[in-house]
């Protein structure tokens, strides 16, 4: 069931928009955790969670703290959390915080590298700019201005051509038109931090407001300087008092005080410009030549605070009693202003829907970020969870590769954790493929005697999309397979007739009927198959039955014996 969340469209604070998506954010039945829920720490199992696929993924972001054939680990280290319905049901930290000795990373001596702990400060790099939108639509609920209001309204830099058009709420949807950085640099580029900020003011336009999406850290430089003209405050005061403060997130704001340094997380050695090893001191170069508080980057945090900000948006704004946001204005956060562009929904600051990054977690109203030093950060509204996997992915270099997968997995594993219970019987057919599989699940044949065979069955169905398709199929000489067509209902289900299953968000069984053809021999398999990159929580099947006028034919929860499954296996969970 969907239930529409009522929008402020008029009076003080309101939030106002022409969009289409505005005035409501579709949730499922449970959507916000109570607002009283406060986090506490608890095994899996307490919140009904197999702890197999956590164990699992922990092992795995270990295995990427070590030297592969490359020589290097894919990251120096990593600190983990997950938590679901209120209960932190994993932390975990692995590798070094301190561990390299140069760019081309020779160790330190084991006396002298920090390892990972559970409350090591990380550079958030664009996760920060979640900071950032939390403060703008402060200042949008106390009436100073709209999503809609005009940028030019604060900068008379704004005021002319194509930049006239520019709203707040495009900065915070990345559809302003503007390049994705400054150009050039303005470490580079700019002698002193006026003129630093002067230019982003006055950057150009790459392609013309609301027509494309470009993810653009101009965007929220601009929205960090507009919170600060409106406040006459700076932007690293204005998320102190406003956010980390009332929230209690004692080790989260920007230029971390020497005393912690011992706590943080190094990044990388850069030679240009010639900072040596950076480590206390913002990463993000445009960032730094800002003094360390810029609207695109700048937070400092840990996984512990940040498990505090997401618990603030599952609870609707509010946490241990200190609302930051109303509920309203959290849906709006989560609610997708870019329907035209597909690929790219984003809401008021959160990206929303990123299989890249939040792995089976994905939903239409998953909302996350990510930032360049490694971090990530995803909230699931459907299932009052969240995961949170913070590396120094840049220590003691950028060139090390994509931790893309690191994201999936950590994100994947409470997905997969969460119990999907059989419709009927003790157990389900289940597979779990990871990518460019497939997995096969086949009857033994029988026999129709009329085309009035029907085959039905129930389906749980999280994949990337149509590129990760389950279908059934059915034979008459057991090498040759065709897709059977299927009606389908549940929600979320496709409407019509279908030959294959896929999709993610709905999380519910759909129940699928199709006919049979009349033969001596007939076996029927569903086949599930997933491309190179991306997977969900997987499929199941449960309730195979086969009918034909009045008479069972096949029975999968009577007779399991029936079945010969590759990549599949039979589970209760």
């Amino acid at each position: 069931m969907l239930v529409a969340l009522t929008t402020l469209t008029s009076g003080a604070g309101a939030i106002t928009s022409h969009d289409p998506a505005a005035g409501r954010f579709d949730r499922p039945q449970h959507g916000f955790a109570p607002p009283w829920t406060t986090l506490r720490d608890g095994p899996p199992q307490a919140v009904g969670l197999d702890p197999a696929p956590i164990k699992a993924a922990e092992d795995f972001i270990a295995s990427w703290t070590r030297p592969d054939a490359s020589g290097h680990p894919h990251f120096s280290g990593a600190v983990g959390l997950l938590a679901h319905d209120g209960v932190v049901v994993d932390r975990y930290a692995a590798g070094g915080a301190l561990r390299y000795a140069d760019a081309q990373g020779t160790e330190l001596p084991a006396n002298q590298q920090v390892p990972m702990r559970n409350d090591t400060i990380f550079d958030m790099a664009s996760i920060s700019k979640l900071f950032t939108s939390i403060a703008v639509l402060q200042l949008v609920e106390r009436g100073q201005f709209t999503i809609d209001t005009p940028v030019s309204r604060f900068f008379p830099e704004f005021a002319t051509g194509d930049k006239a058009a520019i709203t707040v709420k495009m900065l915070l949807t990345h559809t302003s038109g503007f390049d994705a950085d400054p150009v050039p640099s303005l470490w580079a580029g700019y002698p002193d931090i006026p003129s630093r900020r002067q230019a982003v003011l006055d950057s150009p336009l790459k392609n013309k407001p609301g027509t494309t999406y470009l993810y653009s850290d101009i965007n929220l430089l601009t929205l960090g300087f507009i919170v600060e003209k409106v406040t006459g405050q700076s932007l690293d005061k204005v998320v102190h008092d406003r956010i980390t403060a009332p929230l209690g997130m004692a080790d989260t704001g920007y230029n971390p005080p020497a005393a912690k340094l011992n706590r943080i997380a190094a990044t990388e050695f850069e030679a240009n410009p010639p900072r040596g090893l950076v480590r206390g001191s913002v990463h993000d170069e445009n960032a730094w030549s800002l003094g360390g508080v810029a609207g695109h980057a700048g937070v400092f945090s840990t996984a512990g605070d940040m498990a505090t900000l997401a618990q603030t948006i599952l609870n609707g704004g509010t946490y241990r009693g200190h609302r930051i946001l109303r509920q309203e204005t959290v849906g709006q956060m989560l609610t997708n202003y870019n329907q035209q562009f597909p690929e790219d929904s984003h809401g008021l600051g959160f990206e929303l829907d990123q299989p890249w990054y939040m792995g089976a977690l994905a939903s239409p109203v998953t909302a996350g970020h990510t930032g360049y030093t490694g971090t990530t950060l995803v909230i699931d509204p459907e299932s009052r969870s969240f995961a949170i996997l913070l590396t120094n992915r840049v220590h003691p270099t950028r060139n090390w590769g994509s931790i893309n997968t690191a994201r999936q997995v950590w994100a994947t594993s409470l997905a997969r954790a969460m119990a999907v219970r059989p419709v009927a019987g003790k157990d389900a057919w289940t597979s779990t493929l990871g990518n460019a599989s497939v997995a096969t699940l086949s009857t033994s044949a029988f026999t129709t005697h009329s085309d009035q065979a029907r085959v039905s069955f129930a389906a749980f169905v999280d994949t990337e999309g149509p590129s990760d398709p389950l279908q059934l199929q059915v034979s008459t000489d057991g090498v040759n397979w065709q897709p059977v067509a299927l009606s389908v209902s549940g929600p979320g289900a496709p409407s019509g007739t279908v030959t294959s299953l896929s999709g993610h968000g709905h999380r519910a069984w759909w129940r699928a009927v199709g006919p049979l053809p009349q033969a001596a021999s007939l076996s029927l398999r569903w086949r599930y198959s997933t491309d190179p990159s991306y997977t969900g929580r997987g499929v199941s099947v449960d309730g195979v039955k086969v009918t034909e006028g009045g008479r069972s034919l096949l029975d999968g929860e009577r007779d399991p014996a029936d079945f010969v499954a590759e990549g599949w296996q039979l589970s209760s969970w």
